[in-house]
């Protein structure tokens, strides 16, 4: 006898929280069954979605005890082996491909439909490359997967969320659905989750602002914790600039599982007070932007977990619009979320509000300070910067220059010999325009409490002088230098030639990035002055007397 329900049938592999099974159930498809090995994500995904959520790790996962007569198969494998953020992109992706092969394995088994598989968009070219051939997945050619990079904030997410979904469904009926999405903001998040009655942005959902769980502030970011994020985002020693605030009329970055009050990674919004204050994002400002309803709940036992359950998750309000292609639908048939999710209610037991990260946390002593000059800094890596360098029980404190390529990152020897040989190589007019930046940032640093430098990071001691402190001068003065060299560019790309072939020993030819210097000759001659003058100064303090002037270097 055939079965009695007509709806679809589907189960969820690698399903965490239930992101794919929500939207799917919006979308009238029955979700026979999800897996999952992590524990806490299984019981948010029983309690949120009311179906089988079993814990158990799918490389272990027999298929016969699978359910029959599947229409429809999705999920999300681990990334983490394939994600540009583990070990830089260095994860162990034969590892990662294991759960790729898993997956497939069960699509071949339950024969459905139409499936549909979730990863991070570097998984795309592997995928294709592994199905080849000789391939670690060649096996499952006969399975039709074709890889799509998709960005879901073409399909009404608030997030720039660039994701790979692989698989035998119609990406042409997806992308048709763009055109009844409506585009949504950070700051219409933001500002619906302010409100007395909350009306969910994406699911218009109406609830008492009082009856929102994990909608807790962080204390705002104090002055360092403000300052080095905006010095990831804004002036970071690799990668490119961002924006600090996040602006709240774009669509937001991506959500991620992992990050700290200071990281690259986290999304940082002005309060909105009379002063220059900054916060991070809510656990439920997180959910929303990820696509989640406003009733949803998440059953971690701490902030981290439920942080890893929202970032991790496969976005319902995605997964809705996919729960329609899979089942064929054209758009004109796909109902508004607004009109299918009047029924969604918040589950019960409330779960536990969990504190948020609270500023104040201990550091090491040798807690690293690295940050670029803002002002002596140029993409692709090229970069003056400031840091310390702990050697031994030392710590020394310097500015280093990087400069090259990806593949071959060069730097020079910073130190007074440097020095000696750029001043007594400049003209007399080169030298009467550097002379009093020079001059001021040497008598900065010679009265500067270099000694306490370290314990005032690590907030292991007093000090009379911050990091931040340094690293401003430094740019200050490096733009005052570059200014009045602008009218020196020839001198100062043969200055720049003479101490890279002094370093290198070899022709300017055989040294990578010689072009880029040459091409902003003012900016790299400023940072070799500023280096060369002051590392010595750092790494020996000279307390209570006379400041020796440049022109006293000079003479030497």
């Amino acid at each position: 006898m055939g079965r009695k329900s007509k709806r679809p049938r589907a189960i969820d592999l690698y399903s965490g929280v239930g992101g794919w099974s929500l939207g799917l159930r919006l979308a009238n498809v029955e979700v026979v069954a999800s897996y999952e090995k992590w524990g806490p994500a299984n019981e948010t995904n029983f309690k949120n979605n009311f179906h089988q959520a079993q814990t158990v790790d799918i490389r272990r996962l027999a298929l016969a005890d699978l359910p029959d007569d599947i229409d429809i198969v999705v999920g999300s494998p681990p990334c983490t082996q394939f994600s540009y953020s583990n070990r830089g992109g260095g994860g162990d992706i034969a590892d990662g491909l294991e759960d790729v092969k898993h997956f497939l394995t069960i699509v071949d088994h339950l024969q459905p439909r139409v499936w549909a598989m979730e990863n991070v968009p570097r998984v795309a070219k592997i995928i294709e490359a592994e199905l080849k051939e000789g391939g670690a997945l060649e096996e499952f050619n006969h399975l039709g997967c074709v890889t799509h990079i998709i960005d879901m904030a073409n399909y009404g997410l608030p997030q720039r969320r660039r994701r790979c979904v692989a698989g035998n469904f119609d990406i042409g009926l997806l992308e048709s659905y763009q055109a009844n999405t409506r585009p949504r903001l950070l700051g219409d998040v933001i500002r619906s989750l302010k409100n007395e009655i909350v009306v969910d942005p994406i699911f218009g959902i109406a609830i008492p602002r009082e009856d929102l769980i994990d909608h807790v502030e962080e204390d705002v970011l104090n002055f360092e914790e403000a300052r080095i994020n905006r010095s990831h985002k804004v002036t970071h020693t690799v990668y490119n600039a961002m924006p600090f605030p996040d602006p709240l009329d774009r669509t937001v970055r991506t959500i991620t599982a992992t990050c700290t009050r200071v990281s690259r990674e986290s999304i940082v919004i002005a309060t909105g007070s009379d002063r220059e204050e900054y916060r991070r994002l809510t656990l439920r400002e997180r959910a929303s932007l990820q696509g989640f309803p406003i009733t949803f709940q998440f059953y971690g036992a701490n902030y981290g977990q439920k942080l890893r359950m929202i970032g991790n998750a496969v976005p319902p309000a995605f997964a809705y619009l996919m729960g329609h292609v899979l089942q064929d639908h054209p758009a004109d048939k796909v109902q508004p979320l607004s009109d299918v999710a009047k029924a969604l209610v918040r589950p019960v037991p409330t779960p536990v509000e969990t504190p948020p990260d609270r500023a104040g946390a201990r550091y090491p002593t040798t807690r690293t300070f690295r940050f670029a000059i803002p002002s002596l800094q140029l993409k692709s890596g090229v970069r003056f910067e400031f840091r310390n360098d702990h050697c031994g029980a030392d710590v020394r404190w310097e500015v280093a220059f990087y400069f090259g390529t990806s593949k071959e990152i060069l730097s020079l020897v910073l130190d007074q010999s440097m020095a000696r040989r750029l001043t007594s190589a400049m003209s007399i007019e080169l030298t009467e325009a550097v002379t009093a930046p020079l001059d001021d940032l040497a008598d900065f640093i010679s009265t500067a409490d270099i000694h306490n430098l370290q314990a005032v990071w690590s907030h292991h001691g007093p000090g009379g002088t911050r990091p931040f402190m340094v690293l401003d001068k430094l740019s200050e003065t490096g733009s005052s230098l570059i200014d009045a060299l602008a009218d020196h560019d020839a001198e100062a790309q043969r200055l720049i030639a003479s101490m890279l072939e002094h370093e290198y020993r070899d022709g300017l030819a055989d040294i990578p990035g010689v072009p880029k210097l040459q091409r902003n000759a003012a900016l790299i001659l400023a940072g070799l002055l500023i280096a060369s003058r002051v590392n010595p100064l750092l790494a020996a303090p000279i307390r209570n007397q006379p400041k020796r002037r440049l022109s006293e270097t000079s003479a030497r």
